[in-house]
């Protein structure tokens, strides 16, 4: 299958405003079931959810790229200014010298495990692109949690996304990194936890 070719009855469509915010209840369970999983361990919660996706109603240029099986959200990719996001991404930024202004980050791609594999990925990547562009940035960046080598969670083949990511020309940013904190499955508490930015000129 080319990345061209999506199966019967799957579509992927760029989303704003209305349209972007009738469908964040779906995203944000998406996000707790996906991220449930190696490696954020993301034990979420729907108020956790609707304070944190806040942003996307807020900020007039947001992006939700939707995987839709029939009307049925099945994968998911959200985009904002980067001046739009929290506080927490933005800042390890400014050593870059590069005017927030010209950043569009790229907050998740979360698709269920059954819809993987058939080139979700690369059309999220490429609608978050073309947003980027249409909005005059000349950057597109995201975070990927670090977690140790050696983590007792770790499953024994996974495989990280980073060959992915680099055949898209991204590339990580060396000593940039973010801080993010949210309650590990069977935690107590929240925890911060590191995330690697990677970014791309466009």
């Amino acid at each position: 299958m080319s990345r061209d070719d999506l199966p019967p009855g799957i579509t992927v469509r760029a989303l704003q405003g209305a349209e972007l915010e009738r469908h964040l209840d779906a995203v944000a369970g998406l996000r707790i079931a996906v991220f449930r999983d190696w490696p954020y361990l993301y034990d979420g919660s729907l108020a956790f959810e609707r304070d944190y996706l806040q942003t996307y109603r807020e900020s007039a240029q947001a992006l939700l790229v939707g995987a839709f099986d029939g009307d049925r959200l099945v994968g998911a990719s959200t985009s904002t200014p980067m001046e739009d996001h929290a506080a927490e991404f933005a800042a390890p930024l400014a050593g870059l010298g590069l005017p927030l202004t010209t950043i569009l980050y790229g907050a998740e791609s979360v698709v269920l495990p059954d819809y993987r594999g058939l080139g979700l990925g690369h059309r999220f990547f490429d609608l978050r692109e073309d947003h980027a562009r249409a909005l005059g940035r000349s950057h597109v960046a995201y975070c990927s949690v670090q977690r140790p080598e050696h983590h007792p969670a770790r499953p024994t083949q996974y495989r990280t996304n980073d060959a992915f990511w680099l055949g898209r020309g991204y590339a990580p940013l060396p000593g940039v990194i973010a801080e993010f904190s949210w309650r590990d499955v069977g935690d107590a508490d929240e925890s911060k936890k590191p995330l690697q930015f990677w970014m791309r000129e466009l």
